[in-house]
């Protein structure tokens, strides 16, 4: 397949995937769609999931060079890179709440959390006092870990997304501290958003 072709598909997918989550499109359901509101989320991870598996197959059966190797001893940090993704997974679905990442307590509710909690604290108890978004960081881990070789089409798909993880981190954080203000502006100074830089501070 045509690498800019394939390069195209993998930015558009994220620019919807982050468009159709944002605030002013959710505002604008809320306002003229009411009815819609407490299905959106639902539908929102519907669509992105059936839009995101054919992307997938697509990339992995391009086939194209090895670009990069996990080889040797090197294949130590894959796999410890991998736990350490688990383990931010595990740690982050500790305080989300996955009935309002699936979009199911919605539909009970009618209520949408930016958190994906049933709480607005921000606790620094376990994976959270290490990074502000641990799926973000787990799912970068997962991205260059997941495989023991990358070919181009992937090496490439997993550049897009590592990217998009980064931007949407930072969106993210916008409409956070916009809800939530002064709580977590002082939350931010004592956590990294992504790479754990203070919490590994602290620990030398």
């Amino acid at each position: 397949m045509n690498l800019v072709l394939l390069c195209t598909l993998w930015i558009g997918w994220c620019a919807m995937h982050s468009l159709l989550i944002d605030a002013s499109v959710t505002g604008y359901i809320s306002r003229h769609a009411a009815g819609l509101t407490p299905y959106y989320r639902l539908l929102y991870n519907i669509l992105s999931l059936i839009t995101f598996i054919p992307l997938v197959l697509i990339t992995t059966r391009a086939g194209g060079p090895i670009v990069f190797v996990w080889q040797g001893y090197y294949q130590i940090i894959r796999i410890v890179l991998l736990i350490f993704a688990v383990l931010l997974f595990h740690g982050g679905a500790g305080t989300y709440d996955l009935g309002y990442f699936l979009g199911i307590n919605q539909l009970q509710t009618g209520e949408q959390h930016l958190l994906l909690a049933d709480t607005d604290e921000f606790s620094e108890m376990g994976v959270f006092g290490i990074t502000r978004h641990p799926w973000y960081l787990g799912s970068l881990l997962f991205l260059w870990s997941v495989l023991p070789r990358y070919r181009l089409p992937i090496f490439l798909a997993a550049g897009i997304m590592s990217l998009y993880l980064v931007v949407g981190s930072v969106l993210e954080e916008r409409k956070i501290v916009a809800q939530f203000g002064e709580s977590y502006l002082r939350y931010r100074q004592r956590v990294s958003m992504l790479f754990p830089w203070k919490w590994l501070m602290r620990l030398l």
